[in-house]
């Protein structure tokens, strides 16, 4: 189904919300849609763990529920922000402004951009090019449409934006929306034009007008936070890159995981505590240990965390940076939260040359 795309639906709980990052196989080039900033670390590593380089991050429209990462995804790979030109006054710090009948292009592949307001006047649909799936943000969603009562809304504006751009697309077009409440992922035009209880069925525009209208549905919680935000793209009031540490280069891996480079972590031995969680044995074998280094095997850590210094930030390795990985999680449990993985162990460590002892074996 994806073999001429990268395709990953990524989801953040807080905010019930959908990004979504597509790729070209070829060229490597890559577009996220409607990212979060919470997410950011998560997001950025994926880029680099799928070796894509990002072109464009896009926002369907300008959300009330949570932050965009648009800002930070910029500042962290220099890829363009887009949204909707029909944003007054226009959101800040967006250099890819889009209105109905553009495209966005990553390699060989884009995604067409039709204009489908109601929720909120600039949203958009976005259609892959072969018209196999569109990102339908906040219009509809699974077996729903989005609210229309704030940020310029308008139900009869929405219903004439999902039957003429989204109802128009092929029956088997797959829809990847915005949200969805109830674990939902996907949709088609076929499945919302019959069983979408708003808009779907035959339903007029009377109907869908009077049901939108009698939603009653509460204040968003985040409005009040999210939308300043959203307006400067994401952009913290300070302008400040948020880090995931104070102390040192730490990143955070896709799969969640906090890690610093070997050379780092080399050229800093006196700032830091080195953790070694590996089984005493392994301290005879060629690849060694880093010198001054405390030695908790992994199955003792738990029990023995009070014996390690908490004066500085600690850095577990192991062989190939594994265990060391799940003992971050431990450290971090126990309230060493000024902690990482040394990326790749001491394989990578012994790979570049870095110093290293070699304790003796016993008699």
């Amino acid at each position: 189904m994806f073999a001429n795309l990268v395709f990953r639906q990524l989801f953040d709980a807080a905010s019930s919300t959908y990004t979504y990052l597509l790729g070209d196989p070829r060229t490597r080039h890559a577009v996220f849609v409607d990212t979060v900033f919470e997410q950011h670390s998560r997001d950025h590593a994926l880029l680099g763990e799928l070796d894509l380089k990002l072109v464009a991050v896009v926002d369907t429209h300008c959300h009330a529920d949570h932050v965009t990462g648009a800002w930070m995804m910029q500042q962290a790979t220099g890829c363009h922000i887009g949204i909707s030109r029909r944003y007054r006054p226009p959101i800040q710090g967006v250099d890819l402004p889009l209105d109905h009948g553009d495209r966005i292009v990553f390699g060989g592949r884009h995604l067409d951009v039709r204009a489908t307001p109601g929720h909120t006047d600039g949203c958009m649909t976005l259609v892959l090019d072969d018209r196999s799936m569109a990102f339908t943000g906040d219009a509809l969603l699974i077996r729903g449409a989005g609210r229309c009562d704030f940020q310029n809304g308008s139900a009869e504006a929405l219903y004439r934006s999902i039957t003429r751009e989204i109802f128009s697309l092929p029956d088997a077009c797959l829809l990847f929306p915005g949200h969805d409440y109830s674990g939902r992922t996907v949709s088609s035009v076929a499945e919302e034009k019959a069983h979408n209880p708003r808009i779907g069925g035959g339903a007029d525009e009377r109907d869908f007008v009077g049901f939108m209208e009698n939603l009653h549905l509460p204040h968003p919680k985040q409005i009040d936070v999210a939308l300043p935000a959203n307006l400067r793209s994401g952009a913290p009031a300070d302008g400040e890159m948020p880090r995931p540490a104070d102390w040192g280069p730490v990143r955070q891996t896709y799969a969640g995981m906090l890690e610093i480079e070997p050379e780092w972590v080399a050229e800093h031995l006196e700032e830091v505590h080195v953790l070694d969680v590996r089984q005493p044995p392994e301290m005879q074998e060629s690849l060694g240990r880093i010198a001054g280094a405390q030695l908790i095997a992994l199955n003792e850590l738990k029990e023995r965390l009070d014996e390690i210094p908490r004066d500085k930030p600690v850095i577990a390795v192991c062989h190939a940076g594994m265990r060391s990985g799940q003992a971050t999680v431990i450290l971090r449990s126990g309230g060493l939260t000024r902690c990482a993985n040394l990326r790749g162990g001491m394989l990578l460590w012994s790979q570049l040359g870095l110093p290293s002892e070699h304790p003796r074996a016993g008699p």
